[in-house]
């Protein structure tokens, strides 16, 4: 766990001395002088992205079939392709997102290092814009302005954070972030089929309901449990609310098209 993760946990939990405490004076300085991302080990928004697409897609698709059908076997059968396709899918869009990402990220960093090479008073004159909207003026606004662009790997990270709001992205980073995405996926589009397995169709249907319904509420709970500490409830209900609402989107199709299964 980092400084950023450990001042979280304080701030969500009101702790005044731990929060002290990841702000002391020699951890503050390792930890920025590090590099130290709070981002790096911080998965929520792949696992929450895999999960919930995977809950709401198959029991759409479940929903819809059984709907049509009435049938388990064509149920059970529908369900696991659809899980299977979906994790497949969610992992290969997140591959390509994140590669997306590092590429974006690239491309301005090269065209800011070439604009600091060959116009850089056009560079200086956006510091000073930067540093002017903070409330920088002056002797202070020329004495930062001087101290930045005297380094031009400062310069570059100051106009690739500032200017632009991009934090650096790994493509090794591809990888890992969509296998959690698609194993994510792969465990919430199980849970609405699960009870297909075990139970007549009709029973299957609530209790998928209740289940998915469940586990959305959950998704949404532990989200905000985890970034903002409020409204864990409310959170959670709208998560479960909204994904129930896609999900039955799948059953009424399902119910307009009726299929005699012999």
């Amino acid at each position: 766990m980092n400084r950023i993760e450990d001042a979280r946990r304080a701030f969500l939990s009101k702790d005044k001395i731990s929060a002290q405490k990841s702000h002391v004076q020699e951890v503050v300085h390792k930890s920025i002088h590090h590099k130290e991302l709070h981002a790096t080990s911080f998965n929520l928004p792949e696992i929450i992205l895999g999960a919930q697409d995977g809950l709401v897609n198959v029991l759409g698709v479940i929903l819809g079939v059984a709907a049509a059908t009435l049938s388990s076997q064509i149920v059970i059968v529908a369900g696991l392709a659809a899980t299977f396709a979906e994790s497949v899918s969610m992992g290969a869009v997140a591959y390509t997102s994140k590669l997306a990402e590092a590429d974006y990220y690239k491309s301005e960093y090269e065209r800011e290092r070439w604009e600091i090479e060959n116009i850089p008073q056009g560079e200086k004159e956006e510091i000073r814009a930067l540093y002017e909207n903070y409330g920088f003026h002056g002797k202070i606004l020329d004495e930062i302005i001087e101290r930045i662009t005297a380094d031009k790997k400062i310069w570059l990270e100051v106009m690739m954070q500032q200017e632009l709001k991009l934090e650096p992205v790994e493509r090794k980073e591809a990888l890992p972030a969509s296998i959690i995405v698609g194993v994510s996926a792969l465990i919430g589009s199980f849970i609405p089929l699960l009870s297909f397995f075990f139970f007549p169709i009709k029973l299957s249907i609530i209790l998928s309901l209740i289940t998915t319904s469940t586990a959305l509420f959950g998704i949404g709970f532990y989200k905000a449990k985890t970034t903002t500490g409020k409204g864990l409830w409310q959170q959670g209900g709208e998560m479960m609310i909204i994904g129930m609402l896609s999900a039955l989107v799948g059953y009424f199709i399902g119910s307009l098209f009726k299929v005699k299964v012999f």
